[in-house]
């Protein structure tokens, strides 16, 4: 652990970001400068209680309100993009690994797909309408053991992870020579994040417990001898992204300026590729 102890050390306070989900506790974001990283301070103790509600529609597939209808559209849409991706890769066992599962959506789409599919979910809620669609999640990472992949994929979830350079290194003992890791994480260098500030959805604090940029991410995974080969835009994400945040700001929704929001965020990302969420194929070394 002591690898991880760097991380929070040398901190200067950035925001002061409020839990819109579950808690409406106030958490510290801090700036990391060597690693161009931000932090949510204090971790809680009692993580696992902030994300036991029904607003948290990752483990979910709630589609009660109308931001629950947004995710599940989105989140379908982009199941055949990230299926798409996989393909690309050409891989000859067709093997993937899905850390952080959620519900299960993605392995079922790539079961279905001739892939041979494995998950890990850390929720039982989450675990048991995975199961409802033919998907069977193991509860740890290190549940998973004698098994290498040719890809493990992390769809929004490297940023809830707590031990962070240890669970790198978990991930890389398990990819083939030439495998990939997919990751997607929010970037909080994205036009979106500079507008909303504190208020900012992707923040959600602090179930995110850390906040990447492109350079965070390099420097992460190079450390243990793996490299982004191609990074990819979510653009999807600002949109969705907008519309919570707009909510957060002005305690009302604001589909029309949400939208317009998340255009600007997309448009400025065409020069600086600072896109509000990106995915990065980061290849092992």
């Amino acid at each position: 652990m002591d690898d991880q102890k760097e991380l929070y050390i040398n901190l200067t306070t950035l925001l002061n970001c409020k839990d819109n989900t579950v808690s409406g506790e106030y958490f510290e974001v801090m700036e990391h400068e060597e690693y161009e990283m931000l932090v949510t301070s204090p971790v809680p103790k009692n993580l696992e209680k902030y994300y036991k509600s029904e607003s948290y529609i990752s483990h979910t597939d709630s589609k009660k309100t109308f931001f629950d209808k947004i995710y599940q559209a989105v989140k379908n849409h982009t199941l055949k993009q990230k299926l798409l991706l996989l393909n690309s890769f050409k891989s000859s066992s067709k093997s993937v690994l899905d850390f952080g599962a959620g519900t299960g959506d993605f392995l079922k789409i790539c079961k279905n797909n001739n892939w041979q599919v494995l998950g890990i979910e850390p929720s039982a809620a989450a675990r048991e309408n995975a199961v409802k669609k033919g998907v069977h999640l193991k509860e740890n990472l290190l549940d998973v053991t004698n098994q290498k992949f040719d890809v493990i994929t992390l769809w929004h979830v490297l940023e809830h992870v707590e031990n962070l350079k240890s669970t790198i290194k978990v991930l890389k003992s398990l990819l083939q020579p030439e495998g990939r890791i997919v990751v997607a994480v929010p970037n909080y260098k994205s036009y979106d994040a500079a507008f909303y500030k504190e208020h900012w959805a992707a923040y959600d604090v602090p179930r995110h417990l850390w906040h990447f940029s492109q350079k965070s991410i390099h420097k992460l995974f190079l450390e243990a001898e793996m490299i982004v080969e191609e990074t990819l835009p979510m653009k999807f994400d600002s949109y969705y992204v907008s519309l919570l945040s707009e909510k957060y700001k002005t305690g009302k929704s604001n589909p029309i300026k949400a939208f317009y929001r998340g255009f600007l965020s997309n448009r400025s990302a065409k020069s600086t590729t600072e896109y509000s969420s990106l995915i990065y194929v980061i290849k092992n070394g």
